[in-house]
């Protein structure tokens, strides 16, 4: 039996002892995940990044990369920008970003939030998020967004890596509520371009949630230390997953059960008063 077979199994054994045998519900066997890459990065090189991750959570998720639509500033003013290096938002007035800034503007952020919900739409379905440092970020504000309503993006969880609350005053309110979905949070100690503390602070933010701590530096790591905690994160999302999915074939296959019950009372009425008239 596999992985799969046995969370399928787990998830269907609600059925065990019903009078009624309920068509079987064919089911995604992973659940998806929509990426968020970092400042400077892009969807590809992201994806080859993690290269090692996606194996160790392979059996239980499938994962897909998106590139964020704006062209990230030059690291010099006097060099031209770098088409493959890519931001979501620039927090600066000069059109860059820097994750340790407060205060700042978001240029660009609608937009690459258009970006993501079109994504979220058109090439889902996705159960969850994934990202890491200003993606992560991003991914943490999406949170907040789907909490109020105010996104199309309804994320079941997420992974965040090297993840920081924005200082952009626009994303203040998207850390008013407290959020409940589960997720992961990694981080490294020695990280010196967004420092622990900072990810703590987000991670505050989210009421289920799981924190892998490493001893490296401002990466995403995937070493057989941290396998066992991707492979078990996963493993339980996708369990939650099958388990919503068996939930709404009940209550779909009670509704079409109690549809009947309806057409049946129609027809015994129906029956009677014709009886009743023949008479």
């Amino acid at each position: 039996m596999t992985n799969n077979d046995a969370l399928a199994e787990t998830a269907g054994s609600s059925r065990a002892g019903g009078s009624k045998q309920q068509p079987k519900l064919e089911i995604t066997e992973k659940v998806r995940v929509l990426c968020l890459h970092g400042y400077r990065q892009n969807g590809d090189a992201f994806k080859n990044k993690l290269g090692s991750f996606r194996k160790f959570a392979s059996k239980y998720a499938e994962f897909v990369f998106i590139t964020a639509p704006q062209v990230a500033a030059a690291l010099e003013s006097s060099a031209e920008p770098v088409p493959e290096q890519r931001s979501w938002w620039a927090n600066k007035d000069d059109g860059s970003f820097k994750g340790t800034n407060k205060g700042g503007p978001a240029f660009g952020f609608q937009e690459s939030l258009r970006c993501v919900e079109e994504a979220w739409s058109t090439q889902g379905p996705f159960q969850g998020l994934l990202g890491f440092s200003q993606g992560a970020c991003f991914v943490g504000i999406i949170c907040g967004l789907a909490k109020k309503k105010l996104t199309s993006i309804r994320p079941e969880f997420a992974v965040l890596s090297s993840g920081f609350l924005s200082g952009s005053l626009v994303h203040m309110s998207a850390y008013e509520e407290a959020i409940s979905i589960p997720t992961l949070h990694i981080y490294g100690q020695t990280d010196e371009i967004i420092p622990k503390d900072m990810s703590e602070s987000l991670a505050a933010h989210f009421k289920n949630a799981e924190v892998l701590e490493h001893s490296g530096g401002h990466y995403f790591p995937a070493t057989a230390q941290q396998k066992q905690t991707f492979i078990n994160f996963f493993q339980d999302r996708l369990q939650e997953f099958l388990e919503h999915q068996e939930l709404q074939q009940s209550g779909n296959a009670s509704f079409v059960d109690s549809g009947a019950e309806d057409d049946n009372d129609a027809e015994v009425a129906a029956m009677t008063a014709e009886l009743d008239e023949s008479d």
